[in-house]
C-alpha cells in the first residue's frame, strides 16, 4: 500500500503497516522521535494500521507547541498519575484520565480524603516511575473479556464504560524491564515510551461527579500539566501565576467591585464602584445601538409553559430553566434564560409591512440560567445573566446586510477594549429545527460575512443552536487566553413557531428571518473578562474613580474639594482623599486600587500647577485648564 506524506510525496509500505512503520521506512531517528501521527487531518495512535492512500503527518518530539503533540504527551502522563496513585493508596478505584487544554486530569474514588499536600507525594512517584521508564502497548480484546476483567479488578467504573463503549475495546500496557505495572481501559493515543516526559506538574484537586451526573458518586479529580521541556513548564508555571494574580474574583473584591455569596449562588452583588464599570457598558450599549436604528425595548421576566414549548426551549433547554409551579403542582411557567420568546411576541403583537423591515428590538434584561453549582465560577459562569441582546427581524434579501452591520458594529466595539476579534462559525447539530436547505442556506450567509470581513475563524461542527447557525466571536486577553464574547446567529425556525408573518410588496404574508445578537454578550462575563485582561487596571473611561486628589494636610483640603467639585463639573469622577494618613500611604492606596490619575496637593500647588501623578509613576506640573483638556482626550 502507499501513504502520502506532507510534501505530497508517495511511500510505500507493506499492507498493515501502522504510523511507526512510516516513521521507519523513513529514518531510525524519525522513528525514535514520533510521538503521534495525523492521518486525514485526524490523530491517530502510532501502532494502529494505516490504510492505503492515507494522509498521514508524523509529529514528533520537536513539535513542542502543537496542541496534538502536547495532547498524546499528557495523555500518557494521566496513565502514569493512574498508576502512582494505585500504588499508593490500595483500594482506589480508577475513572478517567484525559488531556484537556494546558493539561490533564484523572478521576478517583479514594477510600479516604485526599488532601492538596497529598500531591506532592504523588508527582515524586510519577517522576519515580519517568526515571525508570516506561513503555505504552496496544491491544484489542473483547467487550466481555474487558468486563470479566475489569470486574476481577474490582473497577466499576471501567465496568460502566466498556457498557456503553462502542466497537472493539481497546487497552494500553504500560511497563518497563518487562514486568507489566498498569494496563486501563482507553481508545489511545500514546507515546511510545515515557522518554519524552521532560516536566510534569500537579496542580489542584477538585470534586466532580461521576460522568457529570449529580445523582452519581463524587470522586477527587487530581489535575496536572506536562511538557517537553522544563523552559515551557516554567513559563507555563509564570503565566499561571499572572493568571492568578489577575483573576476577577480577588480583584473584585480588592477593587470594590463586587462580591459573591451562597446567600445566592451565581449571582453578583454590585458594589456602587463595580456599577460604574456596569453603567459605562450600558451606556455605550445605548449609544451604539441609537446610532444603529434599534429601538430599546422590555419585556417580561416570567413567560407560561406554552410559550417555552412553541419557541422549543421546554423540550431543549428545560433543565436549565428556573421553573415556576404552583402547590402540589407540574411547573407551568419559566423564567427566562434568554429574550427571544418575548421579542417574537412583540413582533407578533402587531401587523407588519415590508416597509417596516427590518426592525431592530434591543433589551438588556435580566436573565435566570440553571446552572449546576459545581460549573459556576465567578462573574465568568453566573446564574443571573444580563446579555447587550438584540433581535433584528428582516427579510430573506436583507440578511446578509445585516449580518454585515453587526460584524461592523462587533469589531467597533472591540477596537475600543483594543483587541481584535476571531470567530467559531458553528454548524447545524443533529437534533435541529428545519431542513437542510435551510441550513445550507444561512450557513453559507455567515460563512461568507466572516469571509467579506476579513475574520479569522473555525468551523465548529454541530455546535449551532437547536434553531439556527452561529457566529461566536472571541477575544485573546492579554496573557494570550481566548475569551468567547458575542454571539450572531441566523434564525428562520423561531419566527415560523411563534407564527410572525409580515405583508410583502406581493400583497401576501411572509415569515421574517430573525438574527440573533449579542456582542459583548454576557455583561456579567464581560466584566469579569475585562477585569482580568486589564489586571483591575481600567481604561480611564471605565475607571470606578478617574482622579483622586490627595491634600497634603488639613489646611489644603478645602482646596482639594474645590477642585474636586471643578473636576465633577468637567464630567469626571474624582473624589478627596482626606489627610487621615501621610501622603506616602495615599499615594501606595492609589496605586493599589489601580486608579488612573493622582493629584498631590499641598503649599506649592494651585489651579495653575497641579501636581499629577499617572497610574504607574510618572510625574507632570499641568495647570487645572491643561489637565482637564488632556482627561478629554482620553
Amino acid at each position: 500500500m502507499k501513504v502520502v506524506l506532507p510534501d505530497k510525496s508517495e511511500l510505500e509500505l507493506p499492507a498493515g503497516a501502522t504510523g511507526l512503520d512510516a516513521a521507519r521506512a523513513i529514518g531510525p531517528k524519525l522513528a525514535e522521535q514520533a510521538v503521534l501521527v495525523r492521518v486525514d487531518g485526524q490523530v491517530q495512535d502510532l501502532r494502529t494500521p494505516l490504510g492505503d492512500g492515507d494522509e498521514i503527518q508524523l509529529l514528533t518530539t520537536r513539535d513542542t507547541q502543537d496542541p496534538d503533540a502536547l495532547a498524546v504527551l499528557r495523555h500518557s502522563s494521566a496513565h502514569l498519575l493512574a498508576e502512582a496513585v494505585r500504588r499508593l493508596y490500595p483500594g482506589v478505584k480508577i475513572a478517567i484520565g484525559p488531556p484537556i487544554e494546558n493539561g490533564f486530569y484523572y478521576d478517583f474514588d479514594f477510600p479516604e480524603p485526599l488532601r492538596e499536600e497529598d500531591l506532592e507525594r504523588i508527582e515524586a512517584e510519577i517522576k519515580r516511575e519517568i526515571s525508570e521508564g516506561r513503555h505504552w502497548e496496544r491491544s484489542e480484546i473483547s467487550r466481555d473479556e474487558a468486563k470479566t476483567r475489569f470486574a476481577a479488578e474490582g473497577e466499576p467504573y471501567k465496568v460502566e464504560l466498556v457498557d456503553t463503549a462502542d466497537g472493539d475495546i481497546s487497552l494500553y500496557t504500560q511497563s518497563h524491564d518487562g514486568s507489566d505495572d498498569f494496563t486501563d481501559l482507553c481508545r489511545g493515543p500514546h507515546l511510545q515510551n515515557s522518554k519524552p516526559i521532560k516536566a510534569l506538574k500537579l496542580t489542584h484537586l477538585a470534586g466532580a461527579y461521576w460522568r457529570g451526573d449529580s445523582t452519581k458518586p463524587q470522586l477527587t479529580r487530581i489535575y496536572g500539566t506536562a511538557f517537553y521541556s522544563q523552559e515551557d513548564l516554567d513559563a507555563y508555571l509564570e503565566r499561571l501565576e499572572e493568571a492568578r494574580r489577575r483573576d476577577h474574583r480577588r480583584l473584585g473584591v480588592e477593587l470594590d467591585l463586587f462580591h459573591l455569596s451562597e446567600a445566592s449562588p451565581g449571582s453578583p452583588f454590585w458594589h456602587p464602584k463595580g456599577m460604574v464599570v456596569w453603567n459605562e457598558l450600558e451606556d455605550l450599549r445605548r449609544r451604539e445601538n441609537a446610532k444603529r436604528g434599534y429601538a430599546e425595548v422590555k419585556t417580561p421576566l416570567i413567560y407560561d409553559k406554552s410559550v417555552w414549548e412553541t419557541s422549543g426551549h421546554w423540550e431543549k433547554f428545560r433543565d436549565n430553566m428556573f421553573l415556576v409551579a404552583g402547590e402540589g403542582e407540574e411547573p407551568h411557567a419559566g423564567l427566562k434564560p434568554m429574550n427571544c420568546p418575548g421579542h417574537m411576541l412583540l413582533f407578533g403583537s402587531q401587523l407588519r409591512s415590508y416597509r417596516d423591515l427590518p426592525i431592530r428590538y434591543a433589551e438588556s434584561s435580566t436573565l435566570h440560567r440553571n446552572e449546576l453549582a459545581g460549573t459556576l465560577h465567578g462573574l465568568l459562569r453566573v446564574r443571573h445573566v444580563t446579555q447587550d441582546d438584540a433581535h433584528i427581524f428582516c427579510t430573506e434579501e436583507q440578511v446578509p446586510g445585516e449580518i454585515d452591520g453587526c460584524i461592523e458594529y462587533a469589531k467597533t466595539l472591540y477596537e475600543l477594549f483594543e483587541v481584535v476579534p476571531h470567530a467559531e462559525l458553528s454548524t447545524r447539530p443533529e437534533n435541529r429545527l428545519g431542513s437542510d436547505e435551510e441550513w445550507d442556506r444561512a450557513e453559507g450567509i455567515l460563512q461568507e460575512a466572516l469571509e467579506r470581513h476579513g475574520i479569522p475563524y473555525v468551523i465548529g461542527e454541530g455546535e449551532g443552536t437547536f434553531y439556527g447557525p452561529k457566529i461566536d466571536l472571541h477575544m485573546d486577553d492579554a496573557l494570550g487566553r481566548s475569551w468567547q464574547m458575542g454571539t450572531i446567529q441566523a434564525d428562520a425556525q423561531m419566527p415560523k413557531r411563534f407564527g410572525l408573518t409580515y405583508m410583502g410588496a406581493d400583497n401576501t404574508e411572509h415569515t421574517p428571518v430573525v438574527i440573533h445578537r449579542a456582542l459583548l454578550g454576557s455583561l456579567e462575563r464581560f466584566v469579569g473578562i475585562l477585569t482580568e485582561h486589564y489586571a483591575g487596571a481600567f481604561p480611564f473611561w471605565l475607571a470606578p474613580v478617574q482622579v483622586r486628589v490627595l491634600p497634603v494636610g488639613d489646611a489644603h483640603l478645602d482646596a482639594a474639594r474645590t477642585l474636586v467639585l471643578r473636576l465633577l463639573e468637567a464630567g469626571y469622577r474624582a473624589e478627596v482623599a482626606e489627610p487621615s494618613e501621610t501622603i506616602g500611604k495615599r499615594i501606595r492606596a492609589a496605586e493599589l486600587e489601580k486608579i488612573p490619575f493622582t493629584v498631590v496637593y499641598g503649599d506649592r500647588e494651585s489651579n495653575e500647577s497641579l501636581a499629577v501623578r499617572d497610574r504607574g509613576g510618572e510625574q507632570s506640573e499641568l495647570s487645572l485648564a491643561s489637565f482637564v483638556d488632556r482627561l478629554a482626550t482620553l
